[in-house]
């Protein structure tokens, strides 16, 4: 069972009846275009996520969750049911982009609603074509299943007030140093970051080859983000709660167990002017 990061050889070795793949790649700045690549070819029998839709509810924005808020429990398990899946069939996410828009994020439902048979593909599509893997246009068939599921509320906040900085909790906000900062914001009301947070760019969790880096690497880098906190006080945040978790997914890879999500995100937070904005460095 694969928890984390599979590779491209060892999800190729997986018999195709035990694994289901799931590609999940998006462009935010396109949101069909995932789906037409997916068309053009993927790796074979994946099924496609489109984030906007089945990973996502945009129709609950209106309550302050942000921008990418999440399915309600019925919609992914519908979603999960028309994939033909079942509790405990190992699933393996991947995108174009490391596992950064919007794999992780699967990875993360899945493990929201407790299953841990599920990994993201180390190095995504670009890792399973230099490997000179076969894709695939075809349309995979699978056969629906019934799903019933149930998030688990430990593993996630969705109040904004229960993030504000505490001795026993820390924020790590996963966006671009400038957007954290306040420097830009193309994409919400306002640029900055909550008070107290600290900035781990999910981009330095990648090496130079678009994979993840050493658990001893990402150990280290994240201890230094830390300090005192225990792995257990950390939640994470982004823009919408998308990139969030592969920051999430990353402390996991290092052995930096038990972090949370703060699904609305700064897009949530920033939802209600009153809240206040802090900009600049740490």
């Amino acid at each position: 069972m694969k928890t984390t990061l599979i590779s491209a050889a060892e999800l190729a070795a997986l018999p195709p009846g035990d694994v289901l793949i799931v590609d999940c790649r998006v462009d935010l700045a396109d949101p069909d275009k995932g789906e037409r690549d997916w068309r053009g070819g993927h790796i074979p029998g994946a099924v496609y996520a489109q984030l906007d839709r089945d990973l996502s509810d945009l129709s609950r924005q209106y309550l302050g969750l942000g921008r990418h808020p999440l399915p309600l429990e019925t919609d992914f398990a519908a979603v999960l049911g028309r994939w033909g899946w079942r509790p405990g069939l190992q699933v393996v996410a991947y995108d174009a982009a490391g596992g950064a828009l919007a794999a992780a994020r699967l990875w993360w439902l899945m493990r929201l609603i407790g299953e841990r048979a599920v990994a993201v593909l180390d190095g995504g599509i670009g890792a399973w074509v230099a490997a000179g893997l076969p894709l695939e246009t075809a349309v995979p068939e699978r056969a629906p299943t019934t799903v019933t599921i149930h998030y688990d509320p430990a593993q996630l906040i969705v109040e904004h007030a229960a993030v504000t900085a505490s001795p026993q909790q820390l924020l790590i906000d996963a966006r671009a140093a400038a957007r954290y900062r306040g420097d830009t914001e193309p994409l919400d009301r306002v640029g900055g970051h909550v008070p107290g947070a600290r900035n781990r760019p999910f981009a330095e969790n990648l090496a130079a080859d678009g994979r993840f880096k050493s658990p001893d690497d990402l150990r280290q880098e994240f201890l230094a983000v830390l300090q005192t906190y225990a792995p257990s006080q950390v939640v994470h945040s982004c823009g919408s709660g998308v990139t969030a978790c592969h920051n999430l997914l990353a402390m996991e890879v290092a052995g930096l167990n038990g972090s949370r999500l703060y699904a609305p995100s700064w897009s949530g937070w920033v939802s209600d002017p009153s809240r206040p904005v802090a900009t600049g460095p740490d």
